[in-house]
């Protein structure tokens, strides 16, 4: 039996790291973990199973997954499976930043959304078509990646996290469409008032794009917090030898400071000078 450590990229839930578990289990001779926090798969596999094997198992999951880097005895530099350079960590570093552009451009498009579907002195003349227009690429790019997953898992037969929240965002968006071309919605004059309850009057003549919007800027919020602290989490993994290794240091230079204190002592009050004991009676 062999053991592997798999990166594997994709999963936004619990759910999607058991179902990986699952497939990798079923494999003859296989044994893995699945840890949802590290993005990482422990597996143990015998020798009639090779280890891009596992990879292709994951991949026909509907995810993504690299083998542990490899070290170039000529250059020392590490390489993943196909040849790259680094591994997960830049990986990681990718799915940050591609995040946070997608987060701060989607809220600096939500903000006015949520102003004018709030505040009705806000309410011009035609500003729910404002709105459709700011709310678009929130709803479509900002939440692509819930979409992506929605689809890729609904291929699989399977429903995540994600299918609920394109499931959600999609109804309020797909409503405010009707509303606005059928309903009564995209009149001019038309205006809301902020109530908690819905009311009878409440139709066709009410959207819900800042519905849409905030949601999907709260799970991207999520989404970025969550995976800046992956890669933080894994960086003070990588830097503990290190960490170890200065502590060693630091304990050294303490030890060789309390000898050289005790040499000064010696120095400073030679035996010579030490007061001498005589003995009782002597």
């Amino acid at each position: 039996m062999s053991d592997v450590e798999l990166a594997i990229s994709g999963m936004t839930c619990a759910s999607c790291a058991n179902r990986i578990e699952r497939k990798l289990n079923k494999v003859e001779g296989v044994t893995a973990t699945v840890n949802y926090a590290t993005s990482k798969a422990k597996v143990s596999y015998p020798d009639s199973v090779e280890p891009q094997a596992l990879v292709d198992v994951i991949k026909a999951t509907g995810y993504a997954a690299e083998l542990p880097p490899t070290e170039n005895p000529e250059d020392g530099e590490s390489h993943d499976a196909s040849g790259g350079h680094g591994g997960a960590h830049d990986h990681g570093d990718e799915d940050v930043d591609s995040l946070r552009q997608r987060l701060l451009i989607s809220l600096a498009l939500t903000i006015p959304v949520v102003l004018m579907a709030m505040v009705p002195p806000l309410q011009f003349d035609n500003w729910q078509w404002l709105s459709l227009t700011l709310a678009s690429p929130v709803v479509v790019w900002g939440a692509w990646p819930f979409h992506r997953a929605t689809w890729i898992n609904l291929r699989h037969g399977a429903a995540t996290m994600d299918t609920l929240i394109s499931v959600g965002v999609g109804a309020a968006y797909l409503w405010s469409l009707w509303a606005l071309f059928f309903g009564d919605a995209g009149m001019p004059g038309m205006t809301m008032s902020f109530t908690l309850l819905p009311s009878q009057q409440s139709g066709s003549s009410e959207i819900y794009l800042e519905v849409a919007s905030a949601v999907t800027v709260f799970i991207l919020a999520g989404r970025y917090f969550e995976a800046k602290a992956k890669v933080r989490s894994s960086l003070a993994r990588r830097s503990r030898p290190m960490v170890l290794w200065l502590t060693d240091i630091r304990l050294w230079m303490h030890r060789c400071s309390l000898a050289n204190q005790c040499r000064l002592m010696l120095v400073q009050h030679p035996k010579s000078s030490a007061p001498r004991l005589t003995p009782p009676g002597g």
